[in-house]
């Protein structure tokens, strides 16, 4: 049976609160854990630019909701999990989509119709303070959608026209380019009619436009009693019987309880529990399932390096499926190489030159290694010893991901400047080779 593939995006631009946990990040765990399930979690940083002008929140954000997935369970090698920005075929697709895309289908965008029609509203001109990046951002999150294929999308009823958009893109890209063959699948919207939405300090749903929020992990557990000390109740005392129904203290306990430990709550506050008492007994039935999370989550953020880690893996798990797929759309489009073209169609036959080699093995001390060889059978680098195999060709993956720049950074005090040279040379004709490989196998 094939797994489905199932696609959530995470937009980078505050700080995860309660509400985010029960509403989206702890359901969408557990239903990554789905063996028939191919999830994919991407932070999408790129939409975050449309919605933030400031650096220093776009970069916090994206810790910060990186290190909540992890630390409230998120198994980065059961899933693809990865920052947008860094698969720079997501932009390329944006683009091949763009140029497929109509005009009047991002006229009827239901962000960019907002905000023309505030501004004809408050007697502006229409496009006033619209950027083409509020614009033309369904095309991005088309292209988030169709890189990978994805089945399903979880998104709320307002987010559907998304993904209908995202159809329409699709299907036309394969019908002018598909020559029979269909490159995207055509996404479904999953509605999440039955997300859980938690009230705020003051009654509404918990939400930062509000400013009504309950935090997860962000100033421990003394920021979690103190909000939740500051949720508005009425002015009964206690001893005084108080309905739970639709009551703010008795939803949050919801949430995190047992039906038992829910049932007891409820009757204490019918029976006169005093609010102050009640606020207390909510901390702590949160904090029962949060402290432990919060603790991952603190790791996690002082150590930036093992986040990158992580996101860098997912990237490079994510790229080996986008890679290939973009491989054959520039073929499709006609962006192809002319020494290809002028091959094949003359029919010749043309012998490859020698290229580097890669070699990894095991020594004899039970240490993982790898090893660049010149196309001449020079050493040219030696890595160090890796605890796994999978550790050292993950060492391997960042080094030939490297930039020139970022490949002398990591070379650095291990080699000469001469040998980088080399080095990054051949790092660089093993990677037209696969992309002149690819090229030519998704033609054929």
């Amino acid at each position: 049976m094939s797994r489905t593939r199932v696609l959530t995006g995470i937009t980078t631009t505050g700080t995860p609160h309660l509400g985010n946990y029960v509403g989206a990040i702890r359901p969408a765990i557990a239903a990554s854990a789905d063996p028939n399930v191919d999830a994919f979690f991407f932070l999408a940083d790129y939409h975050a630019l449309i919605k933030c002008d400031e650096p220093a929140r776009i970069q916090s954000s994206r810790m910060q909701i990186a290190a909540t997935w992890l630390a409230a369970g998120l198994d980065p090698e059961r899933v693809h999990f990865y920052r947008q920005s860094d698969i720079p075929e997501i932009p390329e697709l944006t683009w091949l989509l763009t140029c497929v895309t109509g005009k009047g289908m991002m006229n009827r965008a239901h962000a960019y119709k907002a905000a023309t029609d505030a501004n004809e509203a408050a007697g502006e001109d229409a496009d006033a303070g619209v950027t083409m990046g509020l614009y033309s951002y369904p095309v991005l999150m088309a292209a988030d959608i169709l890189m990978f294929n994805a089945h399903k999308v979880p998104v709320g009823r307002d987010q559907v026209q998304h993904i209908e958009m995202a159809r329409d893109i699709g299907a036309r890209f394969n019908h002018l380019f598909g020559q029979g063959r269909s490159f995207f699948t055509l996404p479904e919207a999953v509605i999440e009619e039955s997300v859980a939405t938690l009230p705020g300090l003051d009654g509404r749903k918990m939400s930062k436009s509000y400013d009504n929020t309950i935090p997860l992990f962000e100033g421990g557990a003394k920021a979690l009693k103190e909000a939740v000390a500051r949720v508005v109740t009425d002015s009964r005392l206690p001893g005084e019987p108080k309905d739970p129904e639709g009551n703010a203290l008795a939803l949050i306990f919801d949430a995190f309880a047992r039906a038992d430990e829910a049932a007891a709550y409820r009757a204490d506050l019918r029976a006169g529990l005093g609010w102050g008492e009640a606020k207390q007994r909510l901390v702590a039935r949160i904090e029962h399932d949060v402290a432990p999370m919060r603790e991952r989550y603190q790791a996690y953020m002082a150590d930036p390096q093992r986040l990158e880690d992580i996101l860098q893996a997912g990237a490079a798990r994510a790229r080996a499926i986008a890679a290939p797929l973009l491989a054959e759309l520039r073929e499709a489009v006609g962006l192809r190489r002319f020494a290809d073209v002028a091959t094949r169609a003359a029919g010749v036959k043309v012998e490859r030159e020698a290229l580097p080699q890669v070699k990894q093995y095991r020594e004899a001390d039970g240490q993982f290694y790898f090893k660049l060889l010149s196309a001449e059978g020079q050493l040219l680098l030696q890595s160090e010893g890796y605890p796994s195999p999978k550790e050292a060709g993950q060492a391997l993956l960042r080094l030939r991901q490297c930039s020139g720049s970022e490949l002398v950074e990591a070379l650095a005090g291990r080699v000469s400047e001469a040998e980088r040279e080399r080095i990054a040379v051949a790092f660089g004709q093993l990677q037209a080779a696969e992309a002149e490989r690819k090229a030519r196998a998704s033609a054929g």
